[in-house]
Parts: C-alpha cells; sequence; structure tokens
C-alpha cells in the first residue's frame, strides 16, 4: 500500500521534528467528532441544494481536490481503478474524479443525510455510474474490498476527535483501510488535525509487510513536501 500524506497541523510546527514525535492524542475531542453533527450539517446543505443548487461546502478548498488529482496523474492511476471516498460529505471529489475521466468511483458515508445529499449532486451532474453507499467505515464488516486508490479528506481527522472511544476507532479505521485496498494500493489523505510523522506512525499500525511500511515512507516524503504549506485548518477556524 502506498501513500499520499498531506497534513498541516498537529501539536507544534508541523515542521517540528519535535512536534512531530509528540503524541496522537493531545487535543480534545469536538462536536466535529460526532455523527450527530454531520447529519445536521448534511441536513441543512441537502435542504440548500433542493432550493438553490448550492452543494455547500467544499472541504479544504478546491485546490485540494486539484491536488490530489494532479497526484494520482503523476501517480499513472488508471482511469479504470476501483476508487474509494472515504467520508464522502457532499460528494465534490466524486464529481471531479469522474469529470478527470475515473469511471470506477464509490463513495460512502455513514450520514444518511450526506447520501441523499451526495444522489441528488450525482444526478444534477448526470454521473448516475457512480455508486454511494450509506456506511460507517468503521464497522463496513469486509464490505469493501480490492480498491486501487482509498481517498480521506478530513475522515480520519473527525474520527480523531470522536469524544467516545477515540483510540479504538483509530485503530479500527486502521484495520478497515487495510481490508480495503488491494495489496500495493494507494492510500491518499488529507488532514489539518496530524502532522507528516503522527500519520506515518498510525498507519504502519496493523501491517507486518516491511514493503507497505517503506512504500509509505517514500511516496508520503514525496508527496508531503508538495502540499506543505498548501491546507487550512479548518478544523482550528471552527
Amino acid at each position: 500500500m502506498e501513500d499520499a500524506t498531506d497534513s498541516t497541523h498537529g501539536c507544534g510546527n508541523p515542521s517540528d521534528p519535535e512536534g512531530d514525535r509528540c503524541s496522537d492524542s493531545d487535543f480534545g475531542p469536538s462536536v466535529l467528532g460526532t455523527k450527530d453533527y454531520w447529519e445536521d450539517a448534511y441536513q441543512k446543505e441537502l435542504e440548500t441544494f433542493k432550493d438553490i443548487g448550492d452543494v455547500g461546502e467544499i472541504w479544504f478548498g478546491e485546490e485540494s481536490m486539484s491536488r490530489v488529482l494532479r497526484w494520482m496523474d503523476k501517480a499513472k492511476i488508471s482511469e479504470n481503478a476501483a476508487i474509494l471516498d472515504i467520508g464522502t460529505g457532499n460528494g465534490a471529489f466524486l464529481v471531479e474524479l469522474a469529470k478527470h475521466g475515473y469511471r470506477n468511483l464509490t463513495g460512502i458515508d455513514y450520514s444518511a443525510a450526506s447520501i441523499e445529499l451526495v444522489r441528488n449532486v450525482l444526478q444534477a451532474e448526470d454521473l448516475t455510474e457512480v455508486t454511494v453507499k450509506e456506511m460507517d467505515f468503521l464497522n463496513c464488516q469486509g464490505e469493501l474490498k480490492d480498491f486501487d486508490v482509498c481517498i480521506d479528506k478530513g475522515t480520519y481527522d473527525a474520527i480523531s476527535l470522536n469524544p467516545h472511544d477515540t483510540e479504538k476507532g483509530k485503530k479500527l479505521y486502521v484495520q478497515a483501510l487495510k481490508d480495503a485496498l488491494k495489496d500495493k494500493g494507494f492510500f491518499a489523505i488529507t488532514s489539518c488535525n496530524w502532522t507528516k510523522e503522527q500519520l506515518l506512525d498510525r498507519f504502519r499500525e496493523g501491517e507486518s509487510k516491511h514493503s507497505y511500511v517503506k512504500s509509505l515512507i517514500s511516496y508520503s516524503d514525496l508527496i508531503y513536501d508538495m502540499f506543505f504549506n498548501i491546507l487550512k485548518c479548518m478544523f482550528a477556524m471552527l
């Protein structure tokens, strides 16, 4: 499994080695880590979309999506690659992936309102071939398998902010990712809460293949430099 890691915030300056070595539990819980918050947020965005056709906030901004797409081009990801958008939200990235030529797309979210919103957005864009499912990534029970690319834009951050059993949630995420990806698959994560080193440490867990660790480090170093000063820390702003 290879990885493109993108992060701008942890417990200190992301460029500071001391900050990279700090604990991955150094900030408190937040409503942003609760299902109720996202259900309410996407219900409002769904109503707005039905009223005026506005899909709502693009998490981390359009430039973040563009940069991930450019990385996918450089990594020569096939247009037929099986791609999973983890925590698809309003489906904005699914739309961009489809417009970029990717044909085998799946988006999941644990919010029923999110999935209804995504289906409305995809229908409006005439992208009815995209698969969307109401599903909790932490409890998918082996339903997600054989993906060439998994993409996370803020979902792991939200899980990390859950007020209830956060550590268990993070471990379940790593296992679910391992199950969902093919061997030598790609994982592209955009985070504003974790530094590169914290993410590397976390996603080494549960993986015994040494080749995974090597490729994770080498790809992360390449992509992290490109993303380093681009993203704003949305969670901190909220």
